[in-house]
């Protein structure tokens, strides 16, 4: 029953959009995306507004949208669909200048949400106009004067979100949008939490049967595919940057950027998640969009993971300074390699054998520098050691970090004396 409470909460909701149109309320909240292009189609006119604390009105062109009123249902019925959709590549091939000036961009219609609905029909634009501009005069897209819309390309890049509705307005209090836009974006770093822990609550942040409507997934088939990968790999590690929401009829988008990095590989994707409230009230995945990554995260994923080698050297060189081998001992994977010496107890053994003999006095670490390895981490740094009989060395240290859980293990390890 669930399902079916979702699916007609939805569809009663389309139907309620068609009848009276939606008037979205645009806030300030902390996840707004810098630029929106609103498209309200009761005044005929599309703003550009700006997130400059608060969200504020940039510019703003009269606009002409379906000759037909009410939200786009059908493909042929004329109407403009009223929802969240994004820009996409600007139309390269020759256009007719009366209908569509000289410039135009696809959006996204149908979207994962309007599948669902069962919306039908495509092609909607937002574009130019040549020849005698009036209002309600498209057969669904969005167009402009042809200077206008000159200057709307300049606001318009790819993936620039744009919000038609019956009528818009906005505000500069974040209001109730921050609540949600906050549960979202927390939502969605539990999601990749749990995908990197390879936990079968992954799989509960996405709703399957919307899944299969907004997109043809078997579900069952993605779970299979996922849990193969699971088993496959030693370990997962996922992390999502420049997070950015906008509520739509009865859904939320989220888009983002998503680093995925396993041994061996690793890559930056785009996308974009559609957000619909179960029958508890809370936010499933409904459909997904994967676009270009707006940034490659790369280094900032290595800058949050060289703040936890860093601390894991310093508490491994505690370890070894108080000549603590069981704790020293859980610093190192279960088969890591320590010169001729394999295996985390060998290790620890050789350590606690030698340190009963000769306590160490000193150990400092200085110079350190971690980058990308295949195998997870590569820290390097100088290390200047002695112990309770005067003998000291100095040398250059390299630790291969590998993730166990929350934490990191050393696999290997490597010392150059230095002159």
């Amino acid at each position: 029953m669930r399902v079916v409470f979702i699916v007609l909460t939805i569809v009663l909701s389309a139907t309620t959009a068609l009848a009276g149109g939606w008037t979205p309320l645009l806030s300030s909240h902390t996840y707004g995306p810098k630029r929106i292009i609103a498209v309200d189609k009761e005044a005929q006119e599309l703003i550009v507004l700006e997130q400059q604390s608060p969200l504020h009105e940039v510019r703003r062109f009269p606009c002409t949208t379906g000759q037909s009123m009410g939200d786009k249902a059908v493909e042929g019925d004329m109407r403009t669909p009223e929802g969240v959709y994004f820009v996409g590549h600007r139309i390269n091939r020759k256009l007719d200048w009366g209908l569509y000036g000289n410039i135009a961009y696809s959006l996204n219609y149908p979207n994962p949400i309007d599948r669902i609905k069962g919306k039908t029909g495509s092609g909607i634009w937002l574009h130019g106009r040549g020849k005698t501009f009036l209002p309600r005069d498209t057969l669904g897209c969005v167009a402009l004067k042809v200077p206008d819309m000159k200057d709307v390309a300049l606001e318009a890049s790819y993936g620039t979100p744009v919000v038609i509705a019956d009528d818009v307005s906005w505000s500069a209090d974040p209001g109730e949008s921050e609540v949600t836009a906050l549960t979202l974006a927390k939502t969605l770093e539990a999601w990749a939490r749990d995908w990197g822990a390879k936990d079968d609550k992954f799989f509960s942040y996405y709703d399957g049967p919307m899944l299969e409507l907004s997109e043809g997934l078997d579900f069952e088939g993605f779970e299979e595919h996922k849990r193969n990968i699971f088993a496959s790999q030693p370990w997962i590690q996922v992390m999502v940057g420049n997070v950015r929401a906008v509520p739509g009829p009865g859904y939320w988008v989220t888009w983002f950027d998503q680093y995925y990095r396993t041994r061996g590989m690793a890559s930056t994707t785009g996308k974009r998640f559609y957000w619909v409230q179960d029958d508890q009230g809370g936010w499933r995945i409904a459909g997904r969009e994967y676009v270009p990554a707006s940034e490659q995260l790369d280094a900032k994923y290595l800058a949050s993971k060289a703040g936890e080698a860093r601390a894991l050297v310093e508490k491994w060189r505690e370890a070894w300074l108080a000549g603590n081998a069981e704790a020293y001992e859980n610093f190192y994977e279960h088969d890591a390699e320590q010169g001729g010496r394999k295996g985390a107890a060998n290790i620890a053994e050789y350590k606690k054998t030698l340190w009963e003999e000769k306590p160490p006095v000193r150990l400092e670490v200085d110079d350190l520098k971690v980058a990308l390895h295949p195998m997870g981490l590569k820290v390097a740094f100088d290390q200047e050691f002695a112990d309770a009989s005067g003998y000291s060395d100095r040398g250059r240290k390299t630790l291969i970090l590998v993730p166990e859980g929350d934490t990191w293990k050393i696999d290997s390890e490597q010392w150059r004396r230095m002159r």
